[in-house]
């Protein structure tokens, strides 16, 4: 898995590249238009850049909370859960299971293990946004507590 991520960012490094070389040739035309897409063009590799980086960082970041919650054994038990032809957990469990960890998140929604149990309930439950958001929260909660530790 490493390797195909590893290949797709020297992939997307090569068309970055790529679009930079387009983005100063347009830019050199002198046309007014061309300088105008150039500059749009120039753009792109860095807005590339920026969602790479802060994706890899995410990725990073939700892994090193995975391993810790593994560690202290915290990973909601969703094995026994009925699930659809699909593979994802039927509908009525994903919400039953939802509403234990929401109970448990409100008794304490500064904990960084009880968030980060939160976000994948949400994503058992269909939620992907909230999912992101509360995953987000978590991250902080969790490097908070380690930097004041």
């Amino acid at each position: 898995m490493v390797a195909l991520i590893v290949a797709l960012i020297v992939a997307l490094c090569g068309y970055f590249v790529l679009l930079g070389r387009y983005a100063f040739i347009l830019m050199g035309s002198g046309e007014v238009a061309g300088i105008g897409v150039g500059i749009g063009v120039l753009i792109l590799p860095f807005l590339g850049v920026w969602m790479v980086v802060a994706t890899i960082r995410a990725a990073l970041a939700h892994q090193h909370l995975a391993r810790r919650i593994h560690e202290e054994g915290l990973e909601l038990d969703v094995t026994q859960l009925p699930r659809r032809r699909s593979g994802r957990i039927e509908r009525a469990a994903a919400d039953e299971l939802f509403a234990a960890v929401e109970a448990e998140w409100k008794a304490d929604p500064d904990n960084w293990r009880v968030s980060y149990r939160l976000a994948r309930a949400y994503d058992y439950a269909g939620d992907r946004a909230r999912a992101r958001e509360t995953m987000r929260r978590a991250v902080e909660l969790e490097r908070h507590e380690r930097d004041n530790t």
